[in-house]
């Protein structure tokens, strides 16, 4: 079992500890991303690139299928649990000389609603308040490490203060919606992209501007965030949030006023460290609402982002902010209008290409540079009209390749054959029925295409 020193403080950043288990483990490639390694090797690959050895996870990610799992007898690592993803950084050892990527932190039998493994509480009396916390925590790691070993540990804290900006901003939102709507949280998901929540009832657009609002001010209340494991007698009378009843030691996160949730995660110790939430999303799902939020560093980047586009819009229209939704619809409009007489003089010149063409002709293939989807169908039925046999248009370049439609009115052909002989021949992907078939390829020679279709 490991010491989980995250519930001393959400702040450690490095720690010494023993490597008290070690073994090796085959990683599926394929399950990497779901085990949480593909990500924690992305956080390193940026780490690397801003050139911050303090938040690099590693400074060289090994390539070899070839992890290990490591036990520690105390930590600091915060596991993957409850919607959350794990910490990610490096053991150092042999006096720093070598070091390992931690690529996944887990936790077993253990939920995050606040409550501990059975057994966990040091004293043994249930109920009171233990002095420690442990857990069967294993953490995946790149290299070996021997059984015995002190190692330092060092948390990617620019990565783990992220995710507690989140989480609490989380918290402030879900107790606001709470108390509001009395709609719970039925699913919760932080990622290194995303924070999403999902309501049990429906929320309109304004009203989750009013929430927002609502959030942002308590952030700059600065409020005290209590994150602490009441013994059982307290714990009866606590009215605090949770997805399912808990038993023996639950940790409440506490924002006075604003929410009572039972979690496990690190939070900050005040609302202020949050900075800004922002919600950047709102949809309807399984008769509730998903909400999307941003908090902090993650939700100044999103509105540098998406300033930096309102400041290019401003400049490409020649216009102040605030006019460019206006620009922006008038342009719209002008492009549909100017679409619309593209497709009527596009089908004037189709209509009289046709006429032009030998009606003796059995066969007939066109290749043309630009037609949409629509125009093209348009062609080849007005071919299949004057013309018995098998009738198309290829349209598109060598360097981009091509989309094609062949049809035929005579039922005694069968387009399905020039299919199967495109693709036999030149590689192309599509079908159809016997009348008609569209697909594309992509050939250096469209000649030799148009030519095995005659």
């Amino acid at each position: 079992m490991t010491e989980e020193l995250y519930y001393t403080s959400a702040y450690i950043s490095e720690f010494v500890a023993k490597v008290v288990e070690c073994r090796k483990c085959e990683i599926n490639p394929s399950k990497a991303q779901a085990s949480g390694m593909q990500a924690s090797k992305e956080q390193a690959s940026k780490a690397q690139a801003s050139g911050n050895a303090e938040t690099s996870m590693i400074t060289e990610a090994s390539n070899s299928q070839d992890m290990y799992e490591i036990i520690l007898d105390k930590t600091a690592f915060f596991p993957e649990q409850g919607g959350q993803g794990s910490d990610g950084g490096v053991l150092e050892f042999e006096d720093g000389a070598k070091r390992a990527q931690v690529l996944h932190v887990s936790i077993s039998e253990q939920e995050c609603d606040g409550k501990m493994n059975e057994g966990d509480n040091l004293d043994g009396n249930a109920g009171n308040k233990p002095d420690k916390h442990f857990a069967m925590i294993r953490h995946l790691v790149d290299r070996e490490i021997p059984v015995g070993t002190t190692v330092h540990g060092v948390i990617d804290f620019s990565h783990r203060f992220s995710n507690m900006q989140q989480h609490t901003g989380e918290h402030i939102f879900s107790g606001l919606v709470c108390s509001r709507f009395g709609y719970d949280n039925v699913g919760f998901h932080l990622s290194d992209s995303e924070v999403t929540m999902d309501y049990n009832g429906p929320i309109t657009l304004e009203e989750i501007r009013e929430i927002e609002a609502k959030a942002n001010e308590v952030i700059w209340q600065n409020l005290e965030v209590l994150c602490e494991f009441p013994e059982e007698s307290r714990l009866e009378n606590i009215p605090y949030r949770s997805k399912k009843e808990l038993t023996g030691d639950v940790r409440i996160v506490t924002i006075p006023g604003v929410d009572i949730c039972a979690c496990c995660a690190p939070h900050v110790l005040r609302t202020g460290e949050i900075g800004l939430l922002k919600v950047v999303g709102l949809q309807n799902y399984k008769g509730g609402v998903r909400v999307n939020i941003l908090c902090g560093k993650r939700a100044m980047e999103y509105l540098n982002k998406e300033h930096e586009i309102v400041s290019e819009l401003s400049n490409m229209f020649t216009t102040a902010s605030e006019n460019i939704i206006t620009a922006v619809k008038k342009l719209s409009n002008a492009n549909s209008e100017l679409k619309q007489e593209l497709s009527e003089a596009t089908s004037a010149l189709i209509e009289a290409e046709v006429k032009e063409i030998d009606k003796s002709l059995e066969n007939v293939v066109l290749i043309k540079k630009n037609l949409d989807g629509n125009a093209m169908r348009k062609l080849v039925n007005l071919l299949t009209a004057d013309h018995s046999g098998f009738c198309g248009v290829f349209a598109g370049s060598t360097a981009d390749g091509y989309r094609f439609i062949v049809g035929t009115s005579n039922k005694d052909k069968d387009c399905r054959e020039i299919a199967n002989m495109m693709r036999t021949q030149f590689g192309a992907k599509g079908g159809g029925s016997a009348q008609m078939i569209q697909g594309s390829l992509k050939t250096e020679d469209i000649e030799a295409v148009v030519d095995a279709i005659k």
